[in-house]
């Protein structure tokens, strides 16, 4: 559950970004609470760190993090505002030399068009990117996209809220659709 979702009209831009940077470590600290139901150690790093909440970004450490079996939740955007979560999800993604991002959504993967506004919208299991260019599929913003294609990080995306997904998912087992070179 998200607890902001961006730039009200009352609200300059800049202070709208960063409100929503807040609410992403507020929704990462209950992805960590549910990571720790689930028995998995996990660590919290943000762009700015929040003290007693997030550590401050740092390549190395996240990447001991990694090595030591936990799995790494970033938070916290870029740091910076006009940047969108999807693209600060394929920063890290790129500076930690990760082999998939995980876009954990509200449906249950990657569709011809959108399913809730189309019923005859058709769900891919996997999807190539030049298939999701050519095919204009809203996967994630362009500059995410972009980035993972570049570093070669493969995609998937899955229904966050559909129990029991989120560790199908962090263990390996293929749900939603996967975007890959």
């Amino acid at each position: 559950m998200s607890f902001w979702r961006g730039a009200c009209k009352f609200i300059e831009r800049v202070t709208a970004d960063k409100m929503g940077m807040l609410v992403t470590v507020m929704n990462s600290l209950a992805l960590s609470d549910a990571l720790a139901k689930a028995g998995m150690k996990s660590n919290l790093f943000s762009a700015n760190g929040v003290s007693g909440f997030a550590e401050n970004f740092n390549r190395e450490k996240v990447i001991r993090c990694i090595e030591q079996g936990n799995t790494v939740i970033f938070a916290g955007g870029t740091g910076n505002p006009f940047f969108t979560t999807d693209t600060t999800a394929a920063l890290r993604a790129a500076e930690i030399k990760a082999d998939m991002l995980l876009k954990a959504t509200q449906v249950d993967g990657v569709y011809s068009t959108d399913p809730k506004k189309n019923k005859d919208a058709v769900k891919f299991n996997s999807l190539t990117f030049e298939e999701a260019l050519d095919k204009h599929l809203k996967i994630m913003d362009y500059e995410a996209f972009s980035l993972c294609m570049q570093t070669n990080i493969s995609i998937t995306v899955f229904d966050f809220y559909k129990d029991g997904n989120l560790k199908k998912v962090l263990n390996g087992e293929k749900i939603g659709t996967t975007v890959e070179a």
